[in-house]
């Protein structure tokens, strides 16, 4: 795991599964408690941890792509891959590897 933070790429890697489950929480757990139980705050809390996850990980995704040369394709289905549930852990095993 601590080697992963020593490069930009590994760095991009936690940050893309922080996001994920910063996404699925968000959709499967924030978003019911708010509609069905009344309670706003956690999409605010959630959203917000998403909202930074997200801004970091297209930031990463984009220094990666200068830093090792990769095609506007990559770099494209990369940031396409964080609009989608679970598309940043395919991201991670297909892109990121």
């Amino acid at each position: 795991m601590f080697d992963l933070v020593k490069t930009q790429l590994g760095r991009l890697r936690i940050i893309g599964f922080a996001e994920g489950v910063s996404f699925l929480v968000l959709l499967a757990i924030a978003m019911p408690l708010k509609y069905f139980f009344g309670l706003p705050e956690t999409v605010r809390v959630v959203g917000m941890a998403h909202g930074l996850l997200f801004v970091l990980y297209v930031l990463l995704v984009i220094q990666v792509k200068i830093e090792h040369g990769w095609s506007f394709k990559k770099m494209l289905l990369a940031l396409l891959a964080s609009l989608v549930p679970f598309g940043t852990f395919w991201a991670d095993a297909k892109l990121f590897r």
